[in-house]
């Protein structure tokens, strides 16, 4: 059962029961809830809701009704959806949120701090019932959030139409605060004063972006709406400066020296960040010893430092179409950080003593001295797999042998193999795109992820023994009425997803193997790939769904993720010793880190694929009128979405030019079926489409099918 369904079952029973308390066991009797893994979801749950303020915890293993805040005037922080209602984080010592509907939202903007009045709480027995809403009643201080859009002139004033505002409403442009920007040009923009819900915002334009609809305009705006900065603060870059690659010896001297093995990083061809390295020793005919060594930057970035501060606030390096916004500046994650071939490199190591049928009999984690013998990328080990020729074939070609077995192990424990699609671009001396080519995951690709996959895994079963504060990578189980969805798509192809007696990741693997090499493969995947949970980072350990692992938690990329350096320091804090003061500090600040990563690493995900459509749509500009092999990726009631197969650019067929016949939607057959024809387009077939019209202002590609 996921988290949300079991949450949804408790509100119910805590609103029937208002005057009673229960029991951890006696809610899992309720729920039928029997299972290990069902208890410590059912647990993690009721911790949330007690956090969120949602069911009062009466003593340390009963729970109960929660009564609303007496007080109907409360203080949070605004965040505007978009359809115009807004949300209210409570701040302490309240804590939830807040909905309010647009009507109700005043002149709050983002990260507004605002005072909210509650309003009544309806009473009845459905799970709404207890929903707190309210009404803006104040602004006490803005968020100072930049926003962007495009700056225009009327006969006598000028005002800019915002990208992402969500007011439904212009921002006045006073004069003198336009900086000398151009009607349609792209601006970066802060609002000033907005005293009034029926009057227009005044704003003051920061920056000229460039004319509105140019790749180089698109992409500095994508950098302001996301918050993101190449540049760092003056401390941060002050303390950076203080570092330098030579390491101490008295540092060598603690740490185990590994500068003799052999050890190479594998990564893309345009990596600087070189996180990680790997290396494989014989210790008998049966067993190897797997080295992976991970970039020790918890030497350099101390808690609470101005670089620790900056990583926090970033939480994850972004990784754009066209370049990186690290999380660390560059003269750490490129250089003095970075395993650099031939570079004496400080490191966490983990060495796993394992058989060759990839059964782990024993490891251990340790500070260590390397020096990576090379940098290779994909293509190079590729190469090397497939001709068994090339520098360190003879461990290489082991370390494949050994990661083919790791991968079938993993299957056989519940681990769901998706195949998902990525692409990269080819640029001209102009840096505009003149190629999309496909990534293609090869055996080399493979190799690495089952070694970061099986070290993650081992450091999170180290801690999870000693029952210590730490931060988990978790994997919800799927929401049964999504998998339900899924189920029944999947049928109109031949395929099954038994879901009888409760969804598992054997199943949903089982329906992925069904599939491999078909017609219907990408978009089975796509779907079934959106009725997933989102992992998320967590305090509190419920496993990983996905890949089938009780325990797993991010150990391998500190140099571009948070969490990571946070993994490296209670490591070296758990092997040193730790206070109990400390323990129950660190059980304050985690839940905050692991909430503040998850909330980074979906802000850089939404900047990363947006990257993608402008570079994408860029692309497509010089190609009105070419015709394209393309699957049907989405059907909504105004027109047919179309992925095109080689560069996976998706646009929209529009009802409007179906001009054959005309077109009923099937919502619950995700098609379009012609009245008099019969014809029928169905989520998942092929056709071939013309590109009509391009708009990178708009961030549109429309499409007509073609015979």
């Amino acid at each position: 059962m996921a988290i949300s369904l079991i949450e949804e079952k408790l509100l119910e029973i805590f609103i029937k029961n208002p005057n009673s308390t229960f029991k951890l066991h006696q809610l899992a009797k309720r729920l039928s809830l029997y299972e290990e893994f069902d208890i410590a979801l059912l647990r993690n749950t009721l911790k949330n809701m007690v956090q969120q303020k949602k069911i009062k915890q009466v003593s340390r293993k009963k729970y109960g009704y929660l009564t609303p805040p007496k007080s109907s005037h409360l203080k949070g922080v605004f965040t505007r959806l978009k359809s115009g209602a807004g949300i209210v984080k409570l701040l302490s010592p309240e804590e939830g949120t807040v909905f309010v509907q647009s009507m109700f939202t005043n002149t709050a903007l983002d990260e507004d701090i605002v005072n909210i009045a509650l309003f009544p709480v309806k009473k009845s027995d459905d799970k709404s019932g207890i929903e707190l809403t309210g009404e803006v009643t104040e602004i006490l201080k803005r968020g100072k959030k930049i926003y962007t859009g495009i700056f225009q002139k009327s006969k006598n004033f000028f005002f800019v139409i915002p990208d992402t505002l969500n007011i439904g409403m212009d921002i006045f442009i006073p004069h003198g605060k336009t900086s000398g920007a151009r009607p349609d040009e792209k601006v970066a923009f802060v609002i000033e004063e907005w005293k009034n819900p029926n009057i227009h915002p005044e704003g003051k334009i920061i920056n000229r972006l460039g004319k509105s609809g140019e790749i180089n305009s698109e992409l500095l705006s994508l950098l302001y709406s996301y918050g993101l900065s190449y540049e760092f603060p003056k401390k941060v870059i002050e303390e950076v400066n203080n570092y330098t690659d030579q390491i101490p010896k008295s540092e060598i001297e603690k740490r185990v020296d590994l500068r003799d093995l052999i050890c190479f990083t594998i990564d893309p061809e345009d990596a600087k960040d070189f996180d990680d390295a790997v290396s494989l020793e014989q210790i008998d005919e049966e067993t190897y010893e797997l080295g992976v060594h991970i970039a020790d930057v918890s030497h350099y970035v101390k808690e609470n430092s101005e670089l620790d501060k900056e990583a926090y606030k970033r939480g994850t390096s972004v990784y754009l179409a066209d370049s990186v916004v690290p999380m660390l500046p560059e003269k750490l994650s490129n250089n003095i950080c970075s395993l650099i071939p031939n570079r004496n490199r400080l490191a966490y190591s983990i060495l796993i003593e394992i058989t060759k049928d990839a059964t782990v009999k024993r490891y251990k984690i340790f500070k260590s001295i390397i020096q990576s013998k090379m940098r290779f990328t994909y293509e190079e080990v590729q190469e090397i797999i497939e001709s068994e020729q090339g520098p360190f074939v003879e461990k290489i070609i082991p370390m494949h042998q050994l990661s083919k077995k790791l991968f079938n192990k993993r299957k056989k424990m519940g681990s769901i193999d998706f195949e998902t699609s990525e692409i990269k671009f080819k640029f001209d001396k102009d840096k505009k795109p003149i190629e999309i080519v496909k990534k293609e995951r090869k055996d080399s690709n493979r190799m690495i992820e089952e070694f970061m996959l099986l070290a993650n895994r081992l450091i999170a079963e180290h801690i999870a023994k000693s029952k210590k504060p730490f931060i988990y990578r978790i994997h919800d189980k799927p929401e049964p009425t999504k998998i339900k969805e899924v189920a029944e798509f999947v049928s109109q192809f031949g395929y099954s997803l038994k879901i009888d007696h409760g969804v598992n990741s054997k199943s949903i693997q089982k329906l992925l193997d069904q599939v491999k090499g078909t017609e219907e493969e990408a978009v089975i995947n796509d779907i079934t790939i959106r009725a997933m949970a989102k992992a998320i980072y967590s305090d509190e350990n419920i496993g990983h769904f996905g890949l089938g692992f009780k325990y797993y938690t991010h150990f391998t990329s500190p140099i571009r993720r948070y969490p990571d350096l946070i993994v490296h320091r209670l490591l070296e804090e758990y092997s040193q010793g730790i206070s109990s003061k400390r323990i129950q500090k660190l059980n304050d600040v985690l839940p905050d880190i692991c909430e503040q990563s998850t909330i980074r690493e979906r802000v850089a995900m939404d900047a990363e694929r947006d990257s993608v459509k402008i570079l994408q749509i860029e692309y497509m500009k010089r190609h009105i009128g070419d015709v394209y092999r393309a699957v049907i990726s989405g059907i909504l009631n105004f027109g047919i979405f179309v992925e095109i197969i080689d560069l996976l650019v998706e646009g929209l067929v529009r009802v409007r030019d179906l001009e054959d016949d005309y077109y009923i939607y099937d919502e619950k057959n995700y098609c379009f079926i012609g009245r008099s024809t019969k014809k029928r387009y169905r989520l998942g077939d092929k056709v071939k489409v013309q590109v009509v019209r391009v708009d990178l202002k708009d961030k549109e590609i429309d499409f007509k099918i073609v015979d």
